[in-house]
């Protein structure tokens, strides 16, 4: 008895900790490694991507990836960007968000006795239940402008961007 509850001790803690952590902001390696990278399109055009081939919250990447496209739009000297395009490489756990119930009839026969039944069951996600959309990347198509920024929900100040994404990493949100 005491192997068996040790064993769902360890389940259960083993559950807990599969939640996927994003990797720590820094460049990647390689174009399949845990990281940041660009690709220059056009003079002011980027593809810039954060990946965490493990997977981690979507929404950490996506700050992650903005944080270096305001990075880059600073170190080639222009004031904000402009996002024309996003995506978000989503993968999926398998594991349900709640707990389920699920009813089965049956039934049978052996010789001349015949029966039914009916069963009840209820399952219970293991682990953590608060996650939310899991990525393996997030990319952004950005382009640079200079001046005042224009007054439009895809437009980013890049020294305003870099503040906040940088203070919510260090808070941990």
């Amino acid at each position: 008895m005491t192997r068996v509850l040790t064993f769902i001790a360890a389940a259960f803690a083993l559950a807990a900790c599969a939640s996927a952590t994003p990797p720590p902001y820094g460049a990647a390696v390689s174009a399949t490694s845990a990281g940041y990278s660009e690709t220059q399109i056009e003079a002011s055009r980027y593809f810039v991507t954060f990946r965490a081939p493990g997977g981690a919250d979507a929404s950490r990447l996506e700050d992650y990836a903005l944080l270096r496209a305001a990075e880059l739009t600073l170190a080639n000297g222009h004031d904000w960007f402009w996002v024309d395009r996003r995506s978000l490489d989503q993968q999926s756990d398998g594991r349900s968000s709640g707990p389920s119930l699920g009813v089965g009839i049956g039934g049978g026969s052996y010789g001349r006795h015949t029966g039914a039944s009916v069963g009840v069951g209820m399952t219970f996600p293991l682990g953590r239940s608060d996650r939310g959309v899991q990525a393996r990347g997030a990319t952004y198509e950005i382009r640079f402008g200079e001046g005042p920024k224009p007054d439009d929900a895809n437009a980013y100040d890049a020294t305003s961007t870099r503040q906040s994404i940088r203070a919510r990493v260090a808070s941990g949100e």
